[in-house]
């Protein structure tokens, strides 16, 4: 059925379903961890060091340098030297959607909340 308006070109490639649908649980299974999730969360509202990171989400800060290790080879973290330090930030806007959302879901459960779009 037609909706009257033209077809936008899909933003992304759309890939082989299995790859897709692999490649989404890994990213999903990285979100399943509440540290990384919280760090995620902190990265969501801009670059930040492992200091800042670690006083964000109350984890050690070896848990936390580890957890970002982890970020960073799943290539969801891009980092850049700043003197000494190290800066973490979010890859893309999309994982930063993905993490809002999944938090929005939680404010809903949490706070019985009605469904919406």
């Amino acid at each position: 059925m037609s909706t009257g308006r033209p077809k936008a070109a899909a933003p992304h490639p759309q890939h082989a379903d299995a790859e897709r649908l692999d490649t989404a649980a890994a990213v999903l299974a990285l979100l399943a961890d509440r540290t990384r999730l919280a760090l995620l969360a902190r990265l969501g509202l801009g670059e930040a060091d492992v200091t800042t990171l670690t006083e964000a989400t109350g984890a050690a800060r070896p848990s936390v340098s580890q957890h970002l290790a982890k970020l960073r080879l799943a290539g969801l973290v891009a980092t850049r030297k700043d003197g000494r330090r190290v800066v973490y930030s979010l890859r893309h806007g999309h994982l930063r959607r993905l993490v809002d959302e999944a938090l929005n879901v939680a404010d809903h459960q949490i706070g019985s909340l009605p469904p919406h779009d």
